[in-house]
């Protein structure tokens, strides 16, 4: 999971040189990748357990690219908090570095990022799927190469439970216990979207957009507050030891973790969209948050072209299988999604499938997500513990919602 002021925008000369950046990320160049005559070394930052396999992608970048020497190390602090070491000093930051779609929003009002080129935006919205390309844009523009689609599923023990069992929280809770965290606003907080309230509007872009604070809103607490004495759900910080433990036989988790879940389960290892919640008396689909992860060029690179062509290079088509063969990332390229390895990933499939409109919301991009995120999880598991009781459930929304729409 990858989670969350003001400088001036980079130079035009910055954003002229990237608008000449020639994109290698079409669904037909698994490889290509214009050479470039002028040389530059670059900094790539990436996940630490990425590093090994990006090392490769760059090393084939560099062989069709000669003047480019291309270092791979990983994020200071993991790409979840890109925006915080980006800004410590842009000047020193790498040329090219992976980042969630919610930060995206925030580090282009900063100046840290600039829109991409005519080009790579035009193959972009072509080529990828569309909740990739809606997800990397920010008021009109798209601001980083798209290269993997992150939502939750339900993991479970298939000896324990049956695909059906799994289709509804009800029957699920009262044929298995299910480990999930009230804590985490990142999980829990989708119950809003299945009980029909808005997160900054229908684009995620809305400051005055928000609709929880409502009968609908108050029907997602109740919900919560409900799941205190059901036996079939387990409040932990930690489901995958539960699950490894026994004690849960299923849990609420993404693909981040699917090989350590596959290394728990082993043969009983299944893996299925959310199930139905009865919300408000209405039995509705149980939602979840989807977050795009992309890499995005400082706009303070002194080598704005290069670091352009090593973006979309390992974002392209065969870039993004060998992520999702080593780490289990879940490709946004439609060639890449449509390709025989993913289809035949269940793990893969239950993403797309949870990836869908109804099923998630993508993950805004307003710089107010961090007042959001700040929040939304004492509001969730003060509700969950009880400590917020139903007369105090209104002020409390009304209290958040003031909150996220301050500028």
């Amino acid at each position: 999971m990858k989670l969350w002021k003001k400088l001036t925008l980079g130079s035009t000369a910055i954003l002229a040189a990237m608008s000449l950046a020639a994109c290698s990320n079409n669904s037909s160049s698994d490889s290509s990748s214009s050479s470039s005559s002028q040389k530059a070394n670059l900094t790539l930052w990436v996940d630490t357990e990425q590093v090994p396999y990006y090392k490769q992608i760059a090393k084939e970048f560099t062989n069709k690219n000669k003047n480019i020497k291309v270092r791979v190390v990983q994020s200071p602090n993991g790409s979840a908090n890109a925006k915080t070491d980006v800004g410590k000093d842009p000047s020193k930051a790498a040329d090219v570095f992976e980042v969630p779609n919610d930060q995206l929003g925030q580090m282009a009002e900063a100046g840290y990022i600039n829109p991409l080129s005519p080009a790579a935006t035009k193959d972009i919205k072509s080529n990828y799927v569309s909740e990739a390309s809606t997800g990397v844009t920010w008021k009109g523009k798209i601001y980083a190469y798209p290269y993997a689609q992150q939502a939750q599923t339900i993991y479970y023990n298939k000896s324990k439970l049956s695909a059906n069992d799994v289709k509804d929280w009800k029957t699920l809770t009262s044929k298995g216990v299910v480990a999930t965290d009230f804590t985490n606003a990142y999980v829990m907080w989708p119950v809003f979207f299945s009980a029909g309230t808005k997160l900054f509007g229908d684009n995620g872009q809305e400051l005055k957009g928000s609709t929880f604070n409502s009968a609908q809103g108050i029907n997602a607490l109740k919900w919560y507050a409900a799941q205190k004495s059901n036996k079939g759900v387990m409040q932990t910080s930690n489901a995958l030891n539960q699950l490894k433990k026994g004690n849960a036989q299923a849990i609420l988790d993404g693909p981040w973790n699917a090989a350590n879940i596959k290394k728990i389960l082993g043969k009983n290892f299944a893996v299925a969209k959310y199930p139905t919640i009865e919300v408000g008396g209405k039995n509705v689909q149980m939602e979840a948050f989807l977050g795009i992860e992309g890499f995005a060029v400082n706009s303070h690179t002194k080598n704005a072209k290069a670091a352009s062509d090593l973006a979309a290079y390992i974002t392209n088509k065969k870039s993004q299988l060998i992520a999702h063969s080593e780490a289990g990332q879940i490709p946004v390229l439609k060639a890449a999604v449509n390709s025989s390895e993913v289809q035949n990933d269940p793990v893969a499939k239950s993403v797309i499938e949870m990836a869908k409109p109804g099923n998630s919301v993508l993950q805004p991009m307003l710089p107010q997500m961090a007042a959001f995120w700040n929040g939304a999880a004492p509001l969730i598991s003060g509700t969950y513990d009880g400590k917020i009781k139903p007369a105090q459930y209104k002020a409390q929304l009304t209290k958040l919602q003031k909150a996220i729409e301050k500028k």
